[in-house]
């Protein structure tokens, strides 16, 4: 053997060299040490005892690829005592056989040798096995071939390794991509049966109530087995797994047959062929159980160290794919779902209209959005604060879900308006009111939160498809302009669209943006109406009063245009704009040598709640140089009434600029004489409707004379408004009402006819 390897070619003993295993190794220093060997058989004693003490595969061949030398590994384990004259053949199966045969021919052929081949085989045991192989080409003296030389190496364990990581690599890749749970988990099932002989693998999730078993996979498993365990409850005797979710632990049962865990489940394992079943807990990252990884033996007995091994590899990759996808579960539900009721939200209102719209073209018919929104709930939410006004929005939803129908949804846009989509259309004589009235009348019921009850209700506007709209925007814009008609008529009520309502709306828009123009190109301007001491006659006050000189239309009143800028927002910067005009002419009349008198100028609650409004009215009387105690502002009852702590706070401010405050329209609000003594108010201001009837009105005269001796009790002076008669204004003198406004004296006028007046009166 020894000269035939010395006959290899330079090239391939270099080759030899470099790749030469230890089996190698070991057979050249054999060589060299026996050199002067007196016998040659002495000498081949030595090498074979040698060559097969080497762990590796070591063997040579024939020209016909028949073993000519085997050493031990090889041939145990093929299960012979010696391969001498055989071939892979008749070792192998065919295909293998086959291939090993051609790989060596080709060898022969071309005197090439072919290094580091991985190759699988079964030994005679039946164990599939990977070996790494290198097979040279053996030369005779004269450089032919005359055979090979072979060695393999078991990297079965290696193999397997590689296998193992390649595996998890895979798995991960797979949750990463948030492929199906059940994929995920029959590929990991997969990979452990792969690795553990003889086992079947199951994975059982808990159910979201923490009780049941629910099935997770089980590629291997019988699937009669499966859906009989589906829904077991869970406890200290429930087979393994049951088990195992129960305590929280490894439940290994070694025979089903005696374990007493399996006393009601034994004849399902037996029917399947199962003798034992190792059951290991799933758990969340914070140690939460999420269900169970168990195997399924045919044998009885236990688990090795090294499947417990991969099993603690395999719960750990499950915990991991349960708990991303219960994240992607929880994202998802939060996406679509309210987080305070629970109900639907927008976007998947926008899902379902449209599936529903695409049921309604398929068989020609309909479907109905209900828009509502919760009458005076903004007094609730201020009044009790927004954990009552979140607990009432979440009693409404729940009342509300529970009057709809299966088909029908529920969804909550956001603050206190929910839209209902009723799938299909009406039934036989019945309206959308009907379908509406068990929302309304369940709404409107009484509500108890922290020991208070009261009661809301609800406006609904509704639009229809395809009448009202082809997709759901449109649709939701008309049900909102028809429940914004619904409260404009009363509140607690339902309004259908109507295109009337869809012109109103694209003229109050048109409106809209004329104020916005007027604003900003200067169409507004001021007129003054005075304001007389009835006991002197004096004019000492004038009541500033916006007007609008529209291109178009010519004077547009106050009554049609401030409540469309409370509305949208403009009335803070038009108010703004009425208190620095009125601030400056008031000092131009001073500076013309008027004598000074006080500007009246009304202020809108949106102003009146801003944060910064006194900086504002500070930065107003700045800028126009007016002292503070030559204006006036007038505040509504019901203003001040909306939230009386901050009204009181803003009004000692205003106090401390040296501004004078009035309450305008007395007797039209709601304020309590507790409340009305807390403000720094200097007038009452008697409102017109009081006045118009005067002295006729017996119920007018004895209000005007009860407001007057209430503003004298409370050391506060006494303006009526709207006065217009000599009749009216005598009645008011005997009164004791120290101020008068109205046509009487004059009409608004501009600020030059003011100031003539002025000049008259002063005359």
């Amino acid at each position: 053997m020894s000269t035939q390897l010395s006959h290899l070619g330079n090239d391939e003993a270099d080759a030899t060299a470099r790749l030469m295993s230890a089996s190698e190794r070991l057979m050249a220093e054999a060589a060299r040490l026996f050199p002067l060997a007196a016998a040659q058989s002495e000498r081949t004693i030595w090498l074979e005892a040698m060559i097969d003490e080497v762990p590796d595969y070591l063997y040579f061949k024939d020209l016909s690829c028949r073993f000519v030398v085997a050493n031990r590994a090889i041939t145990a384990d093929n299960g012979r005592e010696s391969l001498v004259g055989l071939s892979d053949f008749e070792l192998h199966p065919e295909a293998a056989a086959r291939h090993f045969f051609n790989t060596e021919q080709e060898i022969i052929r071309t005197g090439r040798p072919m290094l580091d081949m991985e190759d699988q085989i079964r030994d005679a045991a039946g164990n599939l096995k990977w070996m790494l192989s290198s097979k040279l080409p053996v030369r005779n003296g004269n450089g032919e071939v005359i055979g090979i030389v072979g060695t393999a190496r078991d990297i079965t364990e290696r193999k397997l390794a590689e296998s193992l990581h390649r595996g998890q690599a895979d798995l991960l890749k797979m949750i990463a991509l948030g492929e199906p749970l059940t994929d995920v988990f029959s590929a990991l099932i997969l990979l452990i049966e792969a690795h553990v002989p003889d086992v079947t693998g199951s994975i059982l999730r808990l159910s979201p109530d923490g009780r049941h078993i629910v099935n997770g996979a089980a590629p291997n498993l019988d699937a009669g087995y499966c859906r009989l365990i589906e829904g077991l409850e869970i406890g200290p005797t429930v087979g393994s797994c049951g088990t195992a979710m129960w305590r929280g632990e490894p439940v290994i049962v070694a025979d089903i047959e005696t374990d007493p865990l399996w006393a009601d489940f034994r004849h399902l394992a037996l029917g399947i062929a199962s003798r034992a079943c190792w059951s290991w807990p799933i758990r969340s990252y914070q140690g939460r159980v999420l269900g169970t990884f168990a195997l399924y033996s045919r044998e009885t007995g236990e688990p090795s160290a090294e499947c417990t091994k991969l099993v603690g590899m395999a719960t750990h990759i499950a915990g991991i794919a349960i708990e991303r996808k219960e994240a992607e579960d929880s994202i998802q539900y939060m996406a679509h779902h309210d987080t305070l009721t629970g109900l639907p939200n927008r976007s998947m209102l926008d899902e379902r209209v449209a599936s529903a719209i695409e049921a309604a073209d398929d068989r020609g018919g309909s479907m109905t959005l209900a828009f509502i929104d919760l009458d005076n709930f903004k007094l609730v939410n201020d009044s009790l604060g927004h954990h009552a006004g979140d607990e009432l929005l979440k009693i409404v939803a729940a009342r509300m879900q529970g009057c709809i129908r299966a088909s029908d949804s529920i969804v909550r846009l956001g603050g206190d308006e929910f839209v209902i989509l009723i799938s299909g259309a009406m039934r036989r004589g019945e309206a959308v009111e009907d379908r509406l009235r068990s929302v309304r009348e369940a709404v409107a019921e009484p509500v108890e939160i922290d020991g208070r009850s009261f009661q809301v209700t609800c406006s609904m506007g509704v639009a229809v498809y395809p009448e009202h709209g082809r997709n759901v925007s449109e649709l939701l814009a008309r049900a909102d302009m028809a429940m914004y008609r619904a409260k404009e008529i009363g509140r607690d009520a339902v309004q259908v669209f109507t295109f009337e309502l869809a012109d109103r709306a694209h003229e109050k828009l048109e409106r809209q943006e004329e104020l916005r123009r007027a604003l900003a190109q200067t169409e507004f301007f001021l007129q003054y109406q005075p304001q007389m001491d009835v006991v002197t006659g004096r004019i000492f006050a004038v009541e500033a009063l916006i007007r609008w000189r529209h291109p178009e239309r010519g004077i547009v009143s106050p009554g049609e245009f401030i409540p469309l800028a409370e509305e949208t927002g403009l009335i803070g910067p038009i108010g703004d704009w009425t208190l620095r005009t009125a601030c400056r002419q008031n000092k131009a009349w001073q500076l013309s040598g008027l004598p000074p008198i006080v500007v009246s100028v009304n202020v809108s609650a949106r102003q009146f709640q801003e944060r910064d409004w006194v900086e504002r009215v500070a930065a107003a009387l700045e800028e126009s140089g007016l002292e503070a105690r030559y204006l006036e502002l007038e505040l509504t009852e019901s203003l001040i009434m909306e939230d009386v702590q901050q009204a009181v706070e803003t009004m000692h401010r205003l106090e401390q600029l040296g501004v004078h405050l009035a309450i305008d329209d007395f007797g039209t609000g709601y304020s309590s004489l507790s409340s009305l003594k807390r403000f720094p108010v200097g007038r009452l201001k008697i409102d017109r409707s009081f006045v118009q009837d005067l002295p006729g009105d017996s119920d007018d005269a004895a209000i005007a004379t009860a407001v007057i001796s209430l503003g004298h009790l409370l050391q506060l002076r006494v303006i009526a408004e709207g006065v217009e008669t000599r009749e009216q204004l005598d009645f008011l003198r005997e009164a004791g009402c120290d101020e008068i406004q109205g046509y009487h004296i004059s009409r608004p006028i501009d600020a030059m006819a003011l100031q003539a007046l002025l000049c008259l009166s002063e005359c």
